[in-house]
C-alpha cells in the first residue's frame, strides 16, 4: 500500500468505526433518501417536463426535503460524538481502529442496515413527496389551507373558471414562471405566519400576463360577433315588479377576411396606459401605437400635468380582471337570486327589504346571518302578518338565501365589503370602460377617445316589463 493510501485508510478507519451507531446510521439513511428524491425531482422537472407547476411544491422540494437532508447530516456527527464520548468514559476507546473490511461480519451488518434504512426512507420520503405534490395541485389546497384566501375561494366556485386549477392562471409556463411563483408563494407564506398579510388580499402583481396563461385556452382574435345579453331586475315596490333589459354586445374579433371589429377588434392593437392606483381604476394617460409605429397619446382633462408613472401594455385581464374570482354587487346578486327563483318574488317588498339587509354593516358573517334572519322575520311579522303566518317557509328560505349571498361576497375579517374588488368588464357598477372611454381623454389636437355607446353595444330594451324582443325570440 502506498503512503498516501495508508494515510487515507488511517483517516477512514475512525470515521467508519465511530459512525457505526444507530443515530449516525439513521442520519446516513435520511440524507441519502432525501438526496435521491431531490435528484429525481430535478431530473424530471428539468429534462422530463413532468414537474408540477404548483408554486407550493417549493415547500416540499425547497424546504422540507433539504431540511431532512441537513437533519441527516447533523445526526451523523452527533452519533459519532456520542459513541466516542461513551467509549472514552468507560475506558474502551481503542488505540487502533479496525480495518475497513467487507469480510468483517460486523461491518457487513452495518452496511446492510444503512442500505435498508436508506431504501425505507426513500420509499417513505418519495411517497410523501408525491402525495404532497398531488394534494397541492388541487384548488382546495390553495383556497382552504390558508384562511386568508376565504374570499377568493368562495368567489372561485361561482366564476366561469370554477373547473380550472388555480395554477393554470396564477403560474406562467416555463422555468421563469415557476421560479417567480415559488418566490411569490414563499413571500406570502412568511406574511401569513407573521400576520402581516394585506387585508383585503389583492391580485395586483400576482397574475402573469395573458399570453402566458389565458391564451393557452382562449383566442382573443377569434370572431365572436354579437352577443345578446338579457338581464332581469326587480323593483322596490310591494310586488317586486320585474323588468328586463336586452343589450346586443358587439364582441367582434377578427373575421375570416382578417377584418377587425367590435370590442375585441378595437383593442387587439398595442395600447399602453398609466394608472395612478394599484387596481388600475384611475387611468389619466393612454397611448395607441399605430401599425406604422406612430403613437397617439390621450391625456385626461382631469390631469394637471403629464403623468410620469409606469407604462403598462393593455392586456386581456385589464378588462377581464375578475374572470376567476367574481364578486357581485348587492343589487346584482339580489336580482339574480330572484330571477332564478331562489328568492320568492311573491313576498311583498322582498327586494327592497332584502337590499337594506344586505347593505347593512355587520362585524362578522355570523352576525350578518343572525341579524338578516331576525330582521326579515321581524319585518314580515310586524308589517305583513298575513304573509308571515302563511308564507313562513318562504320567509325562512329567503333569509337563508340572503345570508348565503352576503357570505359569498362580504368578509369583514378580511375587510372585503361590497365593491372592494371592482369588475372592469362593462361599466354599470364600476367605471370599467369609462376609465378611458369617458370623453375626457384627448390628444393635444383635441381628439378624444370615442365613447359612442353604439360602438360596443345596442340597447334593444331598457327596464321594460314585457319587451317585444323577448316575445319575438320565444323567451317570454
Amino acid at each position: 500500500m502506498t503512503q498516501s493510501g495508508g494515510f487515507r485508510e488511517n483517516r477512514l478507519r475512525p470515521l467508519v468505526f465511530f459512525a457505526h451507531n444507530p443515530l449516525s446510521l439513521i442520519g446516513v439513511g435520511l440524507t441519502t433518501a432525501s438526496a435521491l428524491t431531490l435528484i429525481g425531482f430535478w431530473v424530471v422537472d428539468v429534462f422530463g417536463h413532468g414537474g408540477s407547476a404548483n408554486p407550493y411544491v417549493g415547500i416540499i422540494f425547497d424546504l422540507c426535503l433539504p431540511a431532512l437532508f441537513i437533519l441527516g447530516l447533523i445526526l451523523i456527527p452527533i452519533g459519532m460524538w456520542w459513541k466516542r464520548r461513551r467509549l472514552r468514559s468507560t475506558g474502551q476507546l481503542p488505540t487502533e481502529y479496525p480495518k475497513v473490511d467487507f469480510g468483517n461480519p460486523v461491518f457487513r451488518r452495518s452496511l446492510s442496515f444503512v442500505v435498508l434504512i436508506t431504501f425505507i426512507n426513500f420509499v417513505i420520503v418519495g411517497a410523501a413527496s408525491y402525495r404532497g405534490v398531488a394534494q397541492m395541485d388541487k384548488p382546495s389546497f390553495c383556497g382552504q389551507s390558508c384562511h386568508v384566501m376565504a374570499p377568493e375561494w368562495n368567489a372561485y366556485h361561482v366564476a366561469p373558471h370554477a373547473n380550472v386549477a388555480c395554477t393554470e392562471c396564477h403560474v406562467a409556463s416555463g422555468l421563469g414562471g415557476y421560479v417567480s411563483a415559488k418566490l411569490n408563494g414563499a413571500r406570502q407564506l412568511v406574511h401569513v405566519v407573521l400576520g402581516t398579510y394585506p387585508r383585503p388580499i389583492t391580485g395586483e402583481g400576482k397574475i402573469p400576463p395573458a399570453n402566458a396563461t389565458c391564451l393557452h385556452c382562449h383566442n382573443p382574435g377569434k370572431y365572436i360577433g354579437d352577443k345578446l345579453v338579457v338581464t332581469t331586475s326587480f323593483g322596490d315596490d310591494e310586488n317586486n315588479s320585474a323588468t328586463h333589459s336586452l343589450v346586443l354586445v358587439h364582441v367582434g374579433g377578427r373575421d375570416m377576411s382578417g377584418h377587425l371589429s367590435g370590442i375585441h377588434g378595437a383593442h387587439l392593437g398595442r395600447i399602453e396606459f398609466i394608472a395612478t392606483d394599484s387596481t388600475n381604476q384611475t387611468i389619466p394617460w393612454v397611448a395607441k401605437v399605430n401599425d406604422d409605429g406612430s403613437t397617439v397619446e390621450y391625456v385626461s382633462s382631469d390631469t394637471k400635468a403629464p403623468e410620469g408613472g409606469q407604462k403598462h401594455v393593455m392586456d386581456c385581464i385589464d378588462c377581464h380582471n375578475r374572470a376567476a374570482h367574481s364578486f357581485d354587487t348587492p343589487e346584482g346578486a339580489l336580482n339574480k337570486a330572484m330571477a332564478q327563483g331562489r328568492l320568492n318574488a311573491s313576498l311583498p317588498y322582498l327586494h327592497k327589504q332584502g337590499l337594506e339587509l344586505l347593505k347593512a354593516e355587520y362585524s362578522s358573517q355570523a352576525e350578518a346571518e343572525s341579524k338578516i334572519t331576525a330582521g326579515l322575520d321581524d319585518f314580515y311579522r310586524t308589517k305583513y302578518p298575513d304573509a308571515w303566518s302563511q308564507q313562513r317557509s318562504q320567509i325562512d328560505d329567503a333569509a337563508k338565501t340572503l345570508s348565503v349571498i352576503y357570505g359569498q361576497n362580504v368578509f369583514p375579517v378580511m375587510k372585503v365589503a361590497w365593491g372592494t374588488h371592482p369588475n372592469d368588464l362593462g361599466h354599470n357598477a364600476y367605471p370599467g370602460c369609462f376609465r378611458c372611454h369617458d370623453g375626457s381623454h384627448s390628444t393635444k389636437e383635441g381628439k378624444s377617445i370615442d365613447n359612442d355607446c353604439a360602438l360596443c353595444h345596442n340597447l334593444l330594451a331598457v327596464d321594460e316589463a314585457n319587451p317585444k324582443q323577448l316575445a319575438d325570440l320565444g323567451l317570454q
